[in-house]
């Protein structure tokens, strides 16, 4: 396994982490995602330890804490061997408190977090959405004071957008509050976006990638293909609603060009998807999940190769999109991209 510093920290992560929002799934979400108990969640991470994967990503309303608490058990007895990313922001009830990075809800829900998972400290705290109702100062004053506690080591961002992320930087360096060295993104052959402006800021700032569905929401697992209906024990029928859209056409193109990369390295479709980003600017890790051990073991099999110059450009020539304004001048008029070159 590859471990890569995460950002500009001295942490160092592998470059594949394990996603337990499969770990006591339920609901209409999760439910469909996987529902490990402790102990096929403990085999899970038995085999990620032996695979050199020891960075385990969960968040606090990952099955209204379920998540944490299986995961919480699945490493306990063994603390010191893994990394605790988790993640909190989202609503985790109806009430006032019950949402939101203000520092009263920080506090409690780091606690909690904390006794969920059987741990006094944890790795990587990331903020799951922004906060726009709460002044970045008070998040900022609140995540320093659990840093410097003990209760947390590193924190990180997910799911912001560049200004939100700049501007917290600016102000941590301006009052000496931890700097944000994550962001978990959604990042995938069929969603780049990542790439417009968040992955230039990574490159700027020292921000690393934690890249969320690197399968484009179970799209890009070799099941789906051009002309043929949706396999009918796909949980896109179910959950698609809630991931990221992407056109057919689009998709159909890049299922097309993984097949052939697959064939031509004998690899399988979500080995040469994970791989591929493996390859960005700025990517740290690429979090998989699994609902078995037979899937864990194929997506482990993404790492220990590397994708040639050659496919890798036919894959990003199958997934290239037109760039959004004011982005898109940077990629076609000459002025502007000698100014600006593109990170990727």
């Amino acid at each position: 396994m590859d471990y890569r510093p995460l950002g500009a920290s001295g942490l160092k992560v592998p470059a594949l982490s394990f996603g337990a929002g499969t770990f006591g799934g339920s609901g209409p979400l999760f439910g469909h995602w996987g529902n490990s108990d402790a102990k096929e969640a403990r085999r899970l991470v038995d085999i990620c330890l032996e695979a050199g994967v020891n960075l385990f990503d969960t968040a606090d309303v990952y099955s209204n804490g379920a998540s944490e608490e299986v995961l919480g058990e699945a490493i306990r007895g063994r603390r010191d061997a893994v990394l605790i990313s988790t993640k909190t922001s989202l609503p985790m009830g109806d009430g006032p408190a019950d949402w939101g990075s203000s520092r009263s809800r920080l506090i409690r829900s780091v606690d909690a977090a904390l006794k969920r998972l059987g741990t006094d400290y944890i790795d990587l705290l990331q903020l799951h959405a922004f906060d726009a109702s709460t002044p970045i100062e008070e998040v900022l004053s609140a995540l320093d004071d659990l840093v410097r506690s003990g209760k947390l080591r590193y924190v990180g961002v997910s799911n912001f957008s560049g200004w939100q992320v700049m501007k917290s930087l600016g102000l941590a360096d301006r009052h000496g509050y931890p700097r944000y060295v994550a962001h978990q993104v959604y990042y995938s052959l069929v969603g780049r976006d990542y790439e417009w402006e968040l992955m230039p800021l990574g490159l700027d700032q020292g921000v690393g990638a934690l890249v969320w569905s690197p399968l484009g929401w179970g799209r890009l697992t070799g099941k789906i293909r051009r002309g043929q209906p949706l396999p009918e024990r796909s949980r896109l029928h179910d959950t698609a609603d809630f991931g990221p859209p992407v056109e057919n056409e689009l998709l159909f193109k890049v299922v097309d060009a993984l097949e052939a990369v697959a064939a031509e390295t004998g690899k399988t479709v979500p080995q040469v998807a994970i791989n591929w980003l493996l390859q960005r600017p700025t990517v740290s890790s690429v979090i998989i999940g699994a609902r078995n051990e037979e899937q864990l073991r194929q997506n482990l099999g993404a790492v220990g190769w590397a994708l040639t110059p050659e496919l890798i450009k036919a894959l990003d020539e199958a997934s290239a999109v037109t760039a959004p304004y004011p982005y898109f001048p940077y990629r076609r008029q000459e002025g502007f991209a000698r100014l600006n070159p593109p990170a990727v």
